[in-house]
């Protein structure tokens, strides 16, 4: 491998070399502090993460070619000594990249590095620091011996995509083949914005078939079921968040996103009051936006709606002791909550909501009640 051999050859380092690399490092460390900040990573992608994550291991020999240096964003066995943008970290071997830097000033030639290529990215199996050497003098393009590895139909890789973006993909990919949805309903778009969340949105599925076959007294097809859940269960919710506008109170997520936030929010409330059925969506995507918008004017509001809530005899959630009393739900009006009722719980502490899965900076945490 030239990188290690170049460390053998007679080679004087430049004090040019030596700032160059300085500077690279400078940036580097930058990278690393804003890509803290913004909880955007500044590693570059393993490729065996990758590799494993896609299950994909054919390789096609596409030859020596120019490739764009910018869309190198990994490396199988370095990932870890660069940044996203090649610059040097501390694993990084100072003397190695001092001495292609010279060689490159000096024009002398240098060997193609080596790299697999999957969908529009490439990941570096030789020639880490030659990359890292060659960004950092401004070149465009490197040459490289490519081995390409093809990728399963409906995926995509480009240079901007993180592991969480390729796991969204793969897993969404994965959820359509075991339900058919998209065969079954063209057009349909239930994409979530978290990784890991799509077998609980199957289990909607499976859950929905369990009662409709007991409501038919027969086993129901799992196509009929997909579509069911589908029209009558999805759609409602997500028809409400439409009317609504809710996707404008939470920046970067998806109408699947809200659907099933507001489907635990639903059962929550039940649960609360008492009542003998979810709510209507209307009012459950009504109070989960009072109780969990991602705005800042929101955030606000709800906070005094909620100590307001407190004040006047409510509950834990943002809803009033009044409008609990007629909450309409899929079977009518909420009568069973009476005064009487409420007024004798008043005395207790209330008891908080079951927890619920939300978005925070750092993932999915759990809201455990709704006074917090």
């Amino acid at each position: 491998m030239f990188d290690q051999t170049i460390e053998r050859v007679p080679v004087t380092v430049t004090h040019a070399s030596r700032e160059r690399f300085e500077r690279a490092a400078q940036r580097a460390m930058i990278q690393e502090v804003l890509g803290a900040l913004t909880g955007r990573s500044a590693s570059l992608l393993s490729f065996d993460e990758v590799q494993r994550i896609l299950k994909a291991h054919q390789q096609v020999d596409r030859g020596a070619q120019m490739i764009p240096l910018d869309r190198i964003v990994g490396s199988v066995g370095r990932y870890r000594d660069f940044t996203r943008a090649f610059l040097p970290r501390a694993g990084s071997n100072r003397e190695r990249w001092m001495r292609i830097d010279a060689a490159m000033d000096r024009m002398e030639s240098l060997p193609p590095i080596e790299v697999y290529k999957v969908g529009d990215v490439y990941f570096v199996r030789d020639g880490n620091h030659r990359v890292s050497v060659a960004r950092a003098n401004g070149m465009k393009e490197i040459e490289a011996f490519v081995t390409e590895i093809p990728l399963p139909e409906g995926i995509s890789v480009t240079p901007d995509m993180d592991l969480d973006d390729l796991i969204q993909q793969v897993e969404y990919r994965e959820f359509l083949e075991q339900t058919g949805l998209d065969r079954i309903r063209p057009g349909a778009d239930v994409r979530l914005t978290e990784p890991g969340r799509y077998p609980l949105l199957k289990e909607h599925i499976d859950v929905h078939r369990y009662f409709l076959g007991l409501e038919r007294k027969a086993e129901v097809p799992y196509d009929e079921a997909v579509a069911s859940w589908y029209d009558n269960v999805y759609m409602p919710i997500v028809q409400r968040i439409r009317e609504m506008d809710v996707l404008r109170e939470f920046p970067g997520r998806t109408e699947a996103d809200l659907y099933l936030w507001i489907a635990h929010h639903r059962e929550a409330l039940r649960a609360q009051y008492g009542l003998s059925a979810p709510p209507q969506p209307e009012t459950a995507v009504a109070d989960f936006v009072n109780a969990h918008s991602d705005l800042p004017v929101q955030r606000v509001a709800k906070t005094l709606r909620r100590t307001i809530s407190m004040v006047l005899g409510g509950g834990p959630g943002s809803l009033l002791r009044e409008e609990v009393a007629e909450l309409p739900t899929e079977e009518g009006a909420a009568h069973a909550v009476d005064s009487a009722d409420w007024e004798a719980t008043e005395v207790q502490e209330a008891d908080p909501l079951p927890a619920l899965q939300l978005p925070g900076e750092l993932g999915w945490v759990d809201a455990l009640d709704y006074t917090a």
